[in-house]
């Protein structure tokens, strides 16, 4: 095994004398370990790493892309929840394939652990994770905004005990503020994806919100100040505004009308 806590320190420089697809495929089986030093401070982090500084080629990009897309039915959840970071990171490289949305789309709607933060595990993220993915395939040209946007609310709208915490609701609201950016965004899509968040807010039984409807209206909010403010992309677009901003806005309004009618 290699001294990966040394790799870190040494600034994440390639060891010598090992080929890079044999390190690569040991980080990639330690993303499975539900130890979060072996798994988060030292796979996730050089993986990265190498990734964002173009150690890997886009054959291995690729490869390890189809890897990271069979974790999506991995039974170990800390795996299921790692693999998008690792997608998220490839396809912000530019390395990117149809056949990888469909199993995350699958995977992000049914996710049933939810948790943020475990104190063995920690940090598994689902939707947080999940939003990063989604925010870095909505800026291909490839992948439809509007499909994007569907699978935002159709997270938040599947029925949980869950409450999002750890500003999960922040990271989704970010990756759907991304997709409004999208200029090929027709009004209609940008507008109607928002429908059924209208519809689930206005049919809340009387005994209280359920909590997927407090995680719609609290990521909803989020996307309203970035409608108001701009998204940042990255450091050259740090400032993106949303086209059909004030129809989107209105759209938006629609929805916390409905829940909270005394503030309007």
């Amino acid at each position: 095994m290699t001294d990966w806590a040394q790799v870190r320190a040494n600034g994440f420089a390639v060891p010598a004398g090992r080929p890079v697809d044999e390190l690569v495929a040991e980080l990639s089986g330690m993303l499975r370990s539900p130890d979060p030093v072996v798994r988060d401070g030292q796979a996730y982090s050089t993986l990265a790493t190498w990734i964002g500084e173009g150690v890997l080629d886009t054959d291995a990009l690729r490869a390890l892309g189809d890897e990271m897309v069979g974790r999506f039915a991995d039974p170990e959840i800390q795996a299921r929840t790692f693999a998008p970071l690792i997608l998220d990171a490839i396809v912000s490289e530019g390395v990117f394939e149809p056949a990888w949305v469909p199993p995350f789309e699958r995977w992000y709607v049914a996710e049933e652990d939810l948790r943020g933060f475990d104190p063995k595990l920690g940090w598994l993220h689902a939707v947080a994770h999940g939003s990063d993915l989604l925010g870095a395939l909505a800026r291909v040209p490839a992948v439809e905004p509007v499909q994007m946007l569907r699978l935002g609310v159709g997270r938040l709208l599947t029925p949980t005990e869950y409450v999002l915490r750890d500003l999960e609701d922040d990271r989704l609201g970010v990756a759907l503020g991304v997709a409004l950016t999208r200029p090929d965004l027709s009004k209609e899509d940008a507008l109607g994806w928002l429908d059924p968040a209208v519809r689930a807010v206005v049919t809340t039984p009387t005994a209280g919100f359920a909590p997927e409807i407090s995680n719609t209206l609290r990521t909803l909010r989020v996307v309203h100040l970035l409608v108001d403010h701009g998204v940042r992309l990255d450091d050259e677009h740090p400032n993106v505004q949303i086209p059909h901003g004030d129809e989107v806005k209105a759209k938006l309004l629609e929805v916390f009308r409905a829940a909270t009618p005394y503030y309007f």
